[in-house]
């Protein structure tokens, strides 16, 4: 199958490609620029994969790179959770990406295109209470990312049906693991708790994690001819934050781990707490007051389920194999970073 990835060069882009192309797929990865040439040189590492320029806000290159494609995988997005002032810019780069992308795939009659959604477009619950499934849509969207997410999916459905097209979406949780050259938000919660974060206590509740590398064989699956509808993938059951904490301290005795988990009526303090540690630590943030109100009460409670029994994917990272790789790349980029300033 002749498969086009948008955002290519991205955390899931990059993994994806590799997938494919073990998977036996012709591949075709698409940049912002090729101008970008390390970009394109550390695609082109992988094996043959054809590297093009195509940006979401020009619908003349989207479908010009879809050109001869069997299957589009749309991977670009905005992925963003503390960036005050760009609320707008999040939830508008989704909708009108996913517009964009799906109309150009059907101008260039593919046949098949697998979205990349998240599981923030599913409803949190209350604790104990049974897990939501692929039936269910979040309806607290005060979160700009949640409600970008959430938006798009909607629109990429309305979209499939009007269009006629073969439309597929695959639900990762908060996904880290190697082959990012930007850290995400996803990165980002990983690098602050190795700079002491969680040292003094963890915040209540679950976080969806679960490695790239299972959520890229989640998509190549989703390419399949049986693959139809929403499709969950995570890790299940989800882990906790002090969880995850723990299993850092494991790997690196260095990274401390949390004393306590804070009780959930402590939730609207974390942000204030958060931005302390930052400016102490230059750990990065992740914590907003919209995201401290969504999930106080309330928890990532979801399943698998569906895509385990239909397309047979499962996690194969363990959590402490991808928090160790994550760790790992973490602290080569950190000290890249530090001899490319010390040459300039």
């Amino acid at each position: 199958m002749k498969v086009l990835v948008t955002g290519a060069g991205g955390h899931l882009g990059y993994n994806l490609l590799s997938a494919l192309l073990a998977a036996g797929h012709t591949v075709r990865g698409s940049v912002r620029s090729l101008s970008d040439t390390a970009a394109v040189e550390r695609l082109a590492a992988l094996g043959p994969v054809e590297v093009v320029a195509a940006t979401l806000e020009s619908e003349p290159a989207l479908r010009a790179a879809m050109d001869g494609m069997d299957a589009v995988v749309h991977t670009a997005a905005v992925y963003l959770l503390h960036a005050p002032g760009r609320d707008a810019e999040i939830v508008a780069a989704s909708v009108d990406g996913v517009e964009k992308a799906l109309r150009a795939a059907r101008d260039a009659r593919v046949g098949r295109v697998v979205l990349t959604s998240s599981v923030v477009t599913l409803p949190l619950t209350r604790p104990g209470a049974l897990p939501v499934d692929e039936g269910h849509w979040a309806e607290d969207l005060r979160v700009p990312y949640f409600r970008a997410k959430t938006l798009a999916e909607k629109r990429a459905w309305e979209l499939s049906r009007e269009l006629g097209l073969d439309l597929v979406t695959v639900l990762p949780g908060a996904f880290a693991g190697p082959g990012f050259v930007r850290n995400t938000p996803s990165v980002d919660l990983v690098e602050s708790i190795m700079k002491g974060a969680m040292e003094l206590a963890a915040p209540p509740g679950a976080y969806p994690y679960v490695d790239v590398r299972d959520v890229a064989a989640a998509h190549v699956l989703a390419l399949g001819p049986s693959a139809k509808g929403r499709y969950i993938a995570i890790n299940d059951p989800i882990p906790s934050f002090a969880e995850i904490a723990n299993e850092m301290h494991a790997i690196d005795r260095s990274i401390p781990r949390p004393k306590l988990t804070l009780p959930d009526f402590t939730l609207p303090l974390l942000p204030f707490l958060e931005g302390l540690n930052s400016r102490l630590t230059s750990a990065p943030r992740t914590m907003t007051p919209e995201m401290a109100a969504t999930l106080r009460g309330r928890v990532f409670n979801a399943t698998s389920a569906r895509i385990r029994r239909e397309l047979g994917w499962k996690p194969v990272i363990t959590l402490r194999h991808s928090l160790a790789d994550t760790i790992t790349a973490l602290r080569a980029q950190s000290q890249a970073n530090a001899a490319a300033r010390a040459v300039s």
